[in-house]
C-alpha cells in the first residue's frame, strides 16, 4: 500500500533528518567550529537511492516526466486565456511529483525539484493559478516539506499534510477530500498532478495528469 511505502520509506528519512538537524544544532550552539567544513559532495543520483533499488533509471524518468508536461503546459495556456475572475488552481502531489524525493538520500536536503514540474508550477502561477499541495505525508514534518517547497522555488499557496485522523483514511479518500476543501474556498481546480492513481480518482480537477511510478516503483 502506498500509506505503507511513505511509512518506511520518507516518514521515516524526515524524522532523522529532524532529529539530526536537531542535535547538530544543539552541539552547534555549544561549540564554535574550529575548522572549515569540508567541501559539500557532488548529488548523486545513483547508488541505494530507492529509485534504483527499484531499478528506475532517472535518465528515463526525466524523459517521461517530460513528456507529460509538455502536455499539460498548453492545456494550462489554453485553460487561463480567459479566466473570466475565476479563482483558478493547480494541485500537486509531493513526492516523486514536485520533488525528487526517490533519488536522493533524506541526508540529501533540501530534495531538489523536479524541474519539469517546477517549471509548470511557476508558469501556471504567472498566468494566475494559486498552487495547491496535497501530501500523505504527515503532519510531523510539515515545517520541513513547507520549507523544501519554498527552498526548491515552489509557489505555495496553501500545503495539506495528513493529521493523524488522516492516516488511517485511503490517501484517495483524503486526497479527495482536501480538493474539495480547496473548492468550497471557491477555486475551480483546473489540474491535478501526480505520480499515482491514488493522487488523481475521486474527481474535482477538470483535468488530471499523470506522472510515471512504474507500476508503484516510486512513492
Amino acid at each position: 500500500m502506498h500509506v505503507r511505502r511513505w511509512t518506511s520509506r520518507a516518514a521515516v528519512s524526515f524524522a532523522a533528518l529532524a532529529l539530526t538537524a536537531s542535535m547538530t544544532a544543539t552541539a552547534t550552539a555549544a561549540t564554535a567550529p574550529t575548522t572549515a567544513p569540508a567541501p559539500t559532495p557532488a548529488v548523486q543520483r545513483t547508488g541505494a537511492t530507492f529509485a534504483a533499488l527499484g531499478g528506475v533509471d532517472y535518465a528515463t524518468w526525466q524523459r517521461d516526466v517530460s513528456a507529460v508536461v509538455a502536455t499539460a503546459r498548453p492545456y494550462i495556456e489554453q485553460r487561463t486565456a480567459d479566466a473570466s475572475g475565476r479563482r483558478l488552481a493547480m494541485v500537486l502531489d509531493i513526492d516523486n511529483t514536485s520533488l525528487e524525493t526517490d533519488f536522493h538520500y533524506f541526508w540529501e536536503y533540501p530534495t531538489p525539484a523536479v524541474e519539469q514540474v517546477l517549471d509548470l508550477a511557476r508558469y501556471a502561477d504567472s498566468r494566475g493559478v494559486d498552487i495547491f499541495f496535497v501530501t500523505a505525508r504527515p503532519g510531523i514534518i510539515e515545517s520541513l516539506t513547507s520549507y523544501n517547497l519554498h527552498k526548491a522555488g515552489y509557489p505555495v499557496d496553501g500545503l495539506y499534510v495528513r493529521s493523524i485522523p488522516d492516516l488511517f483514511e485511503e490517501v484517495s479518500a483524503y486526497k479527495t477530500g482536501k480538493r474539495a476543501e480547496i473548492e468550497a474556498k471557491g477555486y475551480t481546480i483546473i489540474a491535478n498532478v501526480g505520480n499515482r492513481s491514488s493522487d488523481l480518482v475521486g474527481g474535482h480537477a477538470e483535468r488530471t495528469f499523470k506522472l510515471p511510478d512504474y507500476d508503484g516503483k516510486l512513492s
